[in-house]
Formats: structure tokens, sequence, C-alpha cells
């Protein structure tokens, strides 16, 4: 267990220091307006996520490499990857109804979440 927790720490902390210059690079380039950085790491991490996936079932890779590439790095770099592919999974198994829920419910409180706690932030 403990191995696998450094695993995922490891990769975690490759993903958030290449969100990190992806942010900076961008930033630095005059996108401000528009959230560039954000977007660019959310489809990138996304496609990595969804690479990471399908490599892995389809060559049989060992669980620590899946869980250090998928968990650590891609949920470091962006952790809407793990909520994508997390939905993709339940629209495989054609668990219409817990997507919906999940998709709507994530992005409704993780909204709500944001103005609450920027609200109580704020006094």
């Amino acid at each position: 267990m403990i191995y696998n927790i450094l695993l995922v720490g490891a990769g975690g902390f490759i993903g958030s220091a290449a969100r990190y210059v992806v942010a900076w690079t961008t930033a630095g380039a005059g996108y401000t307006k528009y959230p560039a950085g954000t977007f660019i790491v959310n489809v990138a991490g996304c496609l990595a996520a969804g690479l990471v996936v399908g490599l892995a079932e389809r060559h049989d890779w060992a669980p620590g490499l899946r869980l250090f590439l998928a968990v650590g790095f891609c949920g470091g770099f962006t952790t809407f990857s793990s909520f994508a592919v997390e939905n993709v999974l339940l629209l495989q198994g054609r668990d219409l109804t817990a997507l919906g829920v999940y998709s709507l419910l994530s992005f409704a409180l993780g909204l709500g979440g944001v103005i609450l706690g920027m609200y109580i932030g704020r006094g």
C-alpha cells in the first residue's frame, strides 16, 4: 500500500509541476482573458489519461505503472481527466442514470462549492 501511495505521489508531483509550467508558459504568451492554460491542461490531461487507460488495457501494464501515470501524473496535471475517464466508463457500462447524476451533481456542486467558499472566505 505504501508503495502505491509513493507511486501516486511521485506521479502527482511531476504532473503538478507540468501543470504549472503550462500555465506559466501560457500566461507569459499573453493569453490572460481566457483561461487558456487550464483549458490546455484539461484537454491534454484527458487525452493522456485516455491513452494511459487504453494502452494499459491493451498491453497489460503493471498496476504500478498505471497508478503512476493515470492517477499520479494525470491526476496531478488535471483532476478533470479523472472525471472524464470515470464518465466514459459509466457510459461504456451503459449506466446512464449514474452518468447523468454524477456529471450534473459534480458540475453543480463544484460550482456551488466555489461560490460558497468564496462567500465564506470573503466574510
